[in-house]
């Protein structure tokens, strides 16, 4: 499993399906990409906030859950971010990670 170049955000989602939530399959994809592709290289201070990059092509991603007014913030959130947007979040240290 990979990220396509051209691909920049994740937005997973929630269903409702007789009476239960069931995450959609962006939300199982982005389980998968975390635990088994990206590596986990910070995390902000709130603890909502994780920042990963992907060993293949140096990209960062941070998981959210943009959602605070629903169960656990919501569906997760994965999004590319620049080195800009790394450093002033997370830091220096967050690009060498």
């Amino acid at each position: 499993m990979r990220i396509p170049p051209e691909e920049e955000e994740i937005v997973g989602g929630w269903t409702n399906v007789q009476g239960c939530v069931e995450a959609d399959r962006n939300c199982h994809r982005i389980e998968a990409l975390t635990t088994n592709l990206l590596r986990e290289v910070a995390g902000d201070s709130s603890g909502w906030s994780t920042l990963y990059v992907d060993p293949d092509d140096g990209r960062f991603w941070e998981l959210t859950y943009p959602n605070s007014e629903m169960h656990g913030g919501g569906p997760p959130h994965l999004k590319c971010l620049s080195g800009m947007e790394v450093r002033k979040k997370y830091g220096d240290d967050a690009l060498t990670g």
